[in-house]
């Protein structure tokens, strides 16, 4: 199925690992031009080079999304250096786990900074600029926690919950105007992010990552993890006109396993 993407201009938030590369390659292999963003220059080096043994590559930024005045400044760049953005991607953030004996309101304010402010910081000036041109298409890669409470997530998880609903209202204040924002909900997927997961609940059960893991997977009615491809298919259907009239969609992608309305 051709989706549409020859030739759009896509910018990708978090793109140096996991879903976020995941993104960036499939989006690349559609032939859109890729901006991949991320804090660390070195991580982006290296995943444009991954992307290049596969005869991909993208446009690599660095830069910290938390900082609202250098998100700012990032998309004014992508706009004069490429006249437009016809997708974003947002996968950047990044909220730790924390034990309940651990939680202060620094943990939840590094949630918000990391998984909040990170998207919104993008996603506010660029659904402005989309909205200027008449159409555009932003999809937030959020997560699962933000439906269903866990006890070392709980920080991260409200953050998540906070994204859904600005992701449902910039969905609403825009679609008049061409720009529509949708989400994924991953589950537990093959990252690095799962094993920092692992380390918290590690440190607090006494159990090892390994049980802990094969215990997470038994509770997925799929019986598996899922892989960082399979959450950029969706992600990348999302932002292609294929989805022309998909907007304000949450979409759970956690192999059956929070069975909720």
């Amino acid at each position: 199925m051709d989706l549409g993407l020859e030739g759009r201009v896509a910018l990708v938030t978090g793109a140096s690992r996991g879903i976020g590369l995941a993104c960036a390659t499939a989006l690349a292999r559609e032939g859109a031009t890729v901006i991949g963003v991320s804090r660390s220059e070195a991580n982006l080096a290296q995943a444009n080079e991954r992307m290049r043994a596969l005869g991909l590559g993208m446009h690599p930024i660095a830069a910290d999304l938390v900082d609202a005045a250098a998100a700012a400044r990032l998309v004014d760049e992508v706009w004069q250096r490429f006249g437009r953005i016809d997708v974003l991607v947002n996968s950047a953030g990044a909220a730790r786990r924390y034990a309940p004996d651990e939680l202060d309101a620094q943990a939840f304010r590094q949630a918000m900074d990391a998984k909040y402010f990170s998207y919104v910081h993008v996603a506010e000036p660029v659904a402005r600029r989309m909205a200027q041109r008449g159409q555009g298409a932003i999809v937030n890669v959020i997560g699962q926690g933000g439906r269903q409470a866990g006890v070392f997530h709980i920080a991260g998880g409200a953050a998540n919950s906070a994204l859904m609903l600005a992701t449902v209202g910039l969905a609403r204040a825009y679609a008049d105007r061409g720009v529509r924002v949708n989400a994924v909900n991953p589950g537990l997927t093959r990252t690095s992010r799962v094993d920092e997961g692992l380390e918290v609940a590690a440190r607090a059960s006494g159990r090892s990552k390994e049980v802990l893991l094969e215990e997470e997977a038994a509770r997925i009615p799929m019986g598996r993890l899922a892989e960082p491809e399979e959450i950029a298919d969706a992600v990348v259907w999302l932002g292609s006109a294929r989805a022309s009239y998909v907007s304000g969609a949450i979409v759970p992608m956690d192999g059956c396993a929070v069975s909720v309305i």
